[in-house]
């Protein structure tokens, strides 16, 4: 069984998904630093300037009316791009405990221009009756080069507490039409956060096989990889790390030379963590340390953690990202960090992202960064999407939730004024879930045909339900700047910290438990 896409095209000049009688215009890009140029608006405000045009363009909403999701919600988008394709996915339908009414899709045969969407096959009763899941979560995306297969990766949720796989996977010819999903380590109990890359190097020695991480929660969250060798048809036996390392949040991506390399946090999101295969996931490295954790727990409830973003550059450096505080006094707020390695095992000193001045009171989070193809080193052209408040001191009803996004065209020497998305939100506007009130656990940035597309969720006021739908940066909208923002010299605070304690291991997005999918713990 095949699913299609609705032929339902979006331009990218308008939006005809839904009324949005309440939509708040969002701006244009802000206009690389000159030599010289300084951090604009060093306390209070962000940098971006005030809302003018649009800047980006609803690529879908929620389709589902099931009474045990919030409608219409959709969150946390995952994307990529090979050529002037796109295809992202994100949660359509979003449940407070876990999960989504499906995974939706938006594709885009022409950079981003214009969209196409629809929703998988084969994935929940609620798509498809009769198939197996609840629920579905936490979709990633990637692209076998050598297969010219486009997957799409999840987590299948069962309430009635019976065993399921650990990952589906869904595949695509052309990112519009999608198979029923294969299965990866069936019977699992408690899987989470699952991410999907594949090698598209011609001349790495494992050029198209693709990888597949999750975490064990059933196993105190062991970390385990799964490897397919012919397009995503079928999946290796799981295996861990060479010291068994538990985590959450892994993101693997793929060196040129076949080395792949997974970013994760350790399970109390404490630690940076990385490992490594170098026999194209015969066997995995023991996971070492990157970097500790000090971050800021954000204001109103929101939903938001300290995991990873990763990409690699086309010479193999891998650039990492999360929200952190240590540049700020009393950790009350966070930039977003940087950090590299040329082999995932050694990495640079975490290096704050200046997208604001080191003492202004914006807290940044959510980021989501990829390199352009073919830039490297000190050339390297580099995205970052990202959510932040323009103060971290506000609660649920005040604070003000924004989307900008920032770019290096030297490898992250240097930077370019942020681009101010979307926003502002409220934090009422967004769905409630058992870890807070969401627009995802990540951001989303690519490159097609060389220009930066960002891709965010996006709230408005409700009209009956919610009004929450997946948006992108409209073509030619946001565009890679250079820049003379720099971190050059920053030190972090002496003594900083978190302030909070220790993260409790969250519940497992495929909870395999008798639960209450409208509420409970």
């Amino acid at each position: 069984m095949v699913g299609r896409c609705k032929a339902t095209r979006v331009p990218s000049s308008s939006c005809d998904l839904r009324p949005l009688a309440a939509i708040v215009t969002a701006c244009a890009i802000a206009a690389g630093c000159g030599p010289g140029s300084t951090i604009a608006n060093p306390k209070g405000a962000s940098s971006a300037p005030s809302p003018q045009i649009s800047a980006v363009v609803a690529i879908s909403h929620d389709v589902f009316t099931n009474a045990s999701s919030q409608h219409a919600t959709e969150v946390e988008p995952a994307a990529v791009a090979a050529g002037s394709t796109i295809v992202a996915a994100f949660q359509s339908g979003r449940f407070f405990q876990a999960g989504s009414s499906d995974i939706a899709f938006a594709t885009s045969h022409d950079g981003g221009m214009s969209w196409q969407n629809g929703v998988l096959p084969g994935t929940t009763n609620i798509v498809t009756p009769g198939a197996p899941f609840d629920s579905i979560s936490d979709p990633s995306v990637a692209y076998d080069a050598a297969h010219a297969v486009w997957l799409i990766a999840g987590l299948p949720v069962v309430f009635s507490g019976a065993p399921a796989p650990a990952v589906v996977v869904s595949r695509s010819s052309d990112g519009f039409t999608w198979n029923n999903p294969v299965s990866i380590a069936p019977g699992q109990l408690s899987t989470d956060k699952d991410w999907i890359a594949c090698d598209d190097s011609p001349g790495s020695p494992f050029y198209g096989r693709c990888y597949v991480e999750w975490d064990n929660l059933a196993n105190n969250g062991l970390i385990e990889m799964s490897t397919s060798v012919d397009g995503g048809l079928t999946w290796g036996s799981p295996l861990a790390t060479a010291n068994d390392a538990t985590g959450i949040g892994g993101q693997p991506v793929v060196q040129p030379n076949g080395t792949v390399v997974v970013p994760i946090d350790d399970s109390f999101e404490s630690d940076v963590l990385s490992f490594v295969s170098t026999n194209g996931g015969a066997t995995w490295s023991a996971a070492v340390t990157v970097s500790p954790i000090s971050d800021h727990f954000e204001a109103g409830n929101l939903r938001s953690a300290p995991l990873p973003s990763a990409a690699t550059d086309a010479a193999g450096t891998v650039y990492l990202v999360w929200q952190d505080c240590r540049f700020r006094n009393g950790c009350a707020e966070n930039d977003i960090v940087l950090s590299t390695s040329s082999n995932g095992l050694a990495w640079s000193a975490p290096a704050r992202v200046p997208i604001d001045a080191q003492n202004s009171s914006v807290d940044h989070f959510l980021p989501g960064i990829r390199v352009a193809p073919l830039t490297a080193g000190a050339s390297a052209n580099v995205g970052l999407t990202y959510y932040f408040y323009p103060s971290s001191a506000c609660g649920v009803s005040t604070c003000q939730l924004e989307a900008g996004f920032i770019s290096s065209q030297n490898g992250g020497a240097t930077w370019s004024n942020p681009a101010f998305l979307a926003g502002p939100m409220r934090l009422s506007w967004l769905p409630q879930t058992a870890g807070g009130l969401m627009v995802g656990d990540y951001t989303a940035t690519v490159f097609a045909s060389g220009q930066p597309v960002a891709i965010v969720a996006v709230a408005h006021a409700p009209s009956g339900g919610f009004n929450e739908a997946m948006y992108a940066s409209k073509f030619g909208a946001i565009s890679l700047l250079g820049g003379h923002r720099s971190a050059f010299g920053e030190r972090p605070v002496p003594g900083a910290h978190s302030d909070h304690p220790l993260r409790i291991p969250p519940p497992p997005e495929s909870l395999r438990v008798l639960a209450d999918p409208l509420g409970g713990d």
